[in-house]
């Protein structure tokens, strides 16, 4: 009798290597293809970093926010002022001495009046709260690392009446606030510090909540008279994704995926998004201590805090055992803007070949920080400062991201790709074919010009298209064999989250197994929409404070993740009454010893298969088969998760007919 499990349980066994043995010989038969088809394109759009993917719980912690990055910030913003007991005074932001010249801006609390005991209700004190992302989110038991700079001032303001003191006390709580009139927050967790240096000191607590809390607040109070000033507040969860300060239901959901790399920072957000190259991504500001690195406006109208930078990156890739991409700009700024995406407006502009060195050495300086010998190198040292002595590894590095292929872009990509390629010929360097990577398409023509005639080893493609364009082309059919320029497929989805559209891209990304001897590296975007603060649609995973919802789409790629190899058979399956609706794929693990047999059905018809196995000998007793389906309209969202993959042991068999429903995707998994 068949035993029927969630898909979760071949995760598992894939995950700890259960089907691993020694590496066989592929039969004759197949041809040769990438086993890094299936990656993950990172970028922080729909607040995907802070507030996501970022474990930091407390939003504008360093009051960097600006009307620069949206009409109406300051530094103020996500912070208000608290003054339980009556209490009174005032806060200024203020930029002179800050802990750090990359992160400016500070606040100076003022506070005058403190009632000289606790009120009727339990409470006193001047200062401010922060309700994070929507609220915070703390469970009861677990520990929240608090930190955050402090000094006294002794430019205290206030009437001669209120006396300021030496020594600051300060309160730090962890509340959630009551609905009714009149009525204090209930207290979850707090800490108290005596404040007593002019000098900036990091001062540093763990709060453990006694209850469970979906809509807490941070309260940060003065209890006595005295001017103070503060900066870079944090709360960090300590449970985060292996100790490394990512949040953990997210980072799982990406394990869980299988990725065999992930490309960082971008998207749009690598080269400024058309605000000017003063507001270009750079690396070098997002390592070293959380306080030092300087935070940017986001492409997509926010803040980055680059509390995840680069260091965070290459450690979450080796965490993951995913080899890290890298993309830099190449000096040219995103003309994708000019009004559309929901950013401003303005034509590619391009600094000065004379500029062109501090470009390129900023790719080279990458390389030695993640692969360098911290003994020779100033920058693989700071690596192993961080913690990391150990080089990352770098394999792939990326220069621009989908920029238009002018004159100007390509006489700069070939200075920097010329200066990597002749001092690091290991690094395999993948290059652009810019927006709308179809062929006839102008930049895509001028693109793949420019990567044969230097011999780029990858070249990046992107579109985005409905549905219909997903089921009827195959474009990789007729790529030409010959070019020795492989292709990623790095920003791809159809244009909806629909079951229908998730079928759509497992029929395509079929079509892309088959050709993966041309395309070796594929990565669905975007990858995280934040409830509520989402940039983009579709998006393969949506998330609030409390769990990750994963779409339809997001289950056929964890199957393409599952189902990785080197070798391709196309003349396994037979699919009785095909069309372009049906695809079909075989692709044998040689490491693993696994077989994948995966068809997808996008017709409204049931239909049968005929598979024919036999030229694998070695093959074992039970197989499992995975099935994805359900009604085309249908979808996962934030209110019902309906749609998730069934496994099932079955017996296996080298000859056989299957059934396969309509709407649907099919994976069946053979060890050998």
């Amino acid at each position: 009798m068949k035993r029927i499990f969630v898909f979760a349980a071949l995760m598992l066994a894939a995950s700890l290597g259960l089907y691993a043995q020694k590496p066989m010989t592929a039969p004759a038969g197949g041809k040769a293809i990438s086993d890094e088809l299936i990656g993950i394109f990172f970028e922080d759009i729909s607040s995907a970093a802070d507030g996501g993917l970022y474990a930091e719980l407390l939003q504008n912690g360093s009051f960097e926010f600006s009307p620069t990055e949206r009409d109406g910030w300051g530094p103020g913003t996500a912070w208000r002022i608290v003054r339980p007991g009556h209490s009174t005074g005032y806060m200024e932001p203020r930029m002179d001495n800050p802990v750090h010249p990359n992160n400016p801006t500070y606040m100076r609390l003022h506070s005058e009046r403190v009632k000289e005991y606790y009120d009727y209700r339990g409470w006193k004190g001047f200062g401010l709260q922060n309700d994070g992302f929507d609220g915070i989110s703390v469970k009861a038991g677990e520990k929240y690392d608090f930190s955050a700079f402090l000094r006294v001032s002794d430019k205290h303001a206030s009437p001669a009446a209120f006396k300021p003191e030496a020594t600051i006390q300060l309160r730090v709580a962890l509340v959630e606030p009551q609905t009714g009139w009149g009525q204090n927050p209930k207290l979850l967790a707090e800490a108290f510090f005596d404040v007593n240096g002019t000098d900036w000191q990091k001062y540093e607590a763990v709060l453990t909540p006694t209850e469970n809390s979906q809509k807490a607040v941070l309260q940060v109070l003065m209890l006595n008279v005295g001017t103070l000033d503060v900066d870079q507040f944090s709360l960090m969860p300590e449970d985060t994704y292996k100790g490394h300060g990512l949040r953990k239901d997210l980072a799982q959901a990406l394990a869980d995926l299988h990725p065999k790399f992930m490309r960082f920072p971008g998207g749009c957000v690598v080269h400024g998004g058309g605000d000017g190259f003063w507001n270009t991504y750079r690396w070098k500001t997002t390592i070293g201590p959380k306080e030092q690195r300087r935070p940017l406006k986001n492409t997509w109208g926010y803040h980055q805090s680059m509390g995840l930078g680069y260091y965070e990156y290459f450690q979450f890739c080796e965490d993951l055992g995913m080899e890290p991409l890298p993309i830099l700009p190449c000096g040219v700024s995103c003309q994708g803007a000019n009004g559309g995406w929901g950013m401003r407006g303005q034509a590619q502009d391009v600094v000065p070949m004379s500029e062109m060195d501090e470009w390129a050495s900023e790719a080279l300086d990458l390389i030695e920080w993640a692969n360098g010998d911290p003994a020779t190198s100033k920058w693989a040292k700071m690596r192993a400062d961080a913690g990391h002595p150990k080089p990352f590894g770098l394999k792939y590095l990326g220069l621009g991201n989908e920029e238009r292929i002018s004159p100007e872009f390509s006489e700069r990509f070939k200075y920097i790709y010329e200066r990597v390629t002749k001092a690091h010929p290991e690094i395999v360097i993948v290059g652009t074919a810019g927006p709308g990577s179809h062929p006839g398409n102008g930049d895509y023509e001028a693109g793949w010009k420019l990567a044969e005639e230097l011999g780029v080893p990858i070249l990046d493609e992107h579109y985005y298209e409905p549905n219909k364009y997903f089921l009827e082309s195959r474009q990789y059919d007729k790529y030409p064999r010959d070019r020795k320029t492989k292709v990623y497929l790095g920003e791809y989805a159809a244009k909806d989250k629909k079951l229908i559209d998730a079928l759509a891209e497992g029929l395509y990304l079929l079509h892309v197994e088959r050709n993966g001897d041309v395309v070796c590296m594929t990565s669905y975007a975007p990858l995280f929409a934040r409830k509520n603060a989402t940039n983009w649609n579709p998006d393969l995973i949506y998330f609030d404070n409390e769990r990750p919802f994963l779409t339809c789409s997001y289950y056929v790629q964890q199957m393409f993740g599952l189902s990785s190899g080197q070798y391709f058979y196309g003349d396994c399956v037979k699919i009785n009454d095909a069309s372009n609706l049906m695809e079909q794929s075989v692709v044998l693990n040689v490491k693993t010893r696994q077989l994948f047999v995966k068809i997808c059905n996008a017709s409204d018809k049931a239909t049968t298969a005929k598979l024919d196995l036999s030229r694998f000998k070695s093959m074992k007793k039970v197989a499992t088969k995975t099935v994805l389906t359900g009604q085309p309209d249908q979808e996962n969202n934030f209110d019902a998760q309906p749609i998730a993959p069934q496994t099932e042991t079955i017996k296996a068999q080298k000859k056989t007919n299957v059934e396969i429903p309509p709407y649907s995707f099919t994976m069946f998994t053979y060890n050998l």
